[in-house]
């Protein structure tokens, strides 16, 4: 059941009555910042309200968690892209309680996926070509360590211009109270 066609019929109305226009913005962040957050759909609105964020004052990337696995993935590229090409100059990585990536256990996924159609030889060869799907598929125990491990990549990249101060933080997905975490280093 594909929620496609609501949306199309919606969006037809919202270009006809030029919703759009109340939205306006450059590709260029207001604001000077990049956000990494999770998608949470808690978030999705409360998140930009907390921080006094308005459409065009932020570059937000969201994945699973806020998680940065990886100094060279798409979440990093994404970081130094908002950096290097559209104006940012501020980074904040934002985790939040209760996150469904907290204790998440990568066999019940697997599990998940095999009862939705992807076969156990699809599994297996994933594996046997090199691809750890239970470390890939792992979250994390603690959302303060998690934002910690992520400000450390972000921190410490070797592309990372060095005057860019990067915060880690938590928003409370219920109240939406920030707690700094991981503050920048004083700049001398």
């Amino acid at each position: 059941m594909s929620k496609i066609d609501d949306i199309l019929d919606y969006n037809k109305q919202f270009v006809e009555v030029r919703e759009y226009e109340k939205y306006s913005t450059s590709k260029y962040p207001n604001k000077r910042m990049v956000i990494v957050t999770c998608m949470d759909t808690r978030l999705t609105e409360m998140l930009p309200k907390a921080m006094n964020l308005k459409n065009g004052d932020a570059k937000i990337i969201k994945n699973a968690g806020a998680i940065v696995t990886q100094p060279f993935g798409n979440i990093m590229r994404s970081i130094l892209v908002a950096l290097y090409e559209l104006q940012s100059d501020e980074v904040f990585v934002i985790g939040h309680t209760n996150c469904g990536m907290t204790g998440i256990n990568p066999e019940h996924i697997i599990q998940h996926m095999e009862e939705r159609g992807v076969t156990t030889d699809t599994i297996t060869t994933l594996k046997h070509s090199g691809l750890n799907l239970m470390r890939w598929l792992t979250g994390f125990d603690n959302v303060h360590d998690s934002v910690h491990n992520s400000v450390s990549i972000i921190r410490n990249h070797p592309l990372l211009p060095a005057n860019i101060l990067v915060h880690g933080l938590i928003i409370d997905s219920e109240t939406g109270e920030l707690e700094l975490i991981d503050p920048a280093p004083a700049q001398a």
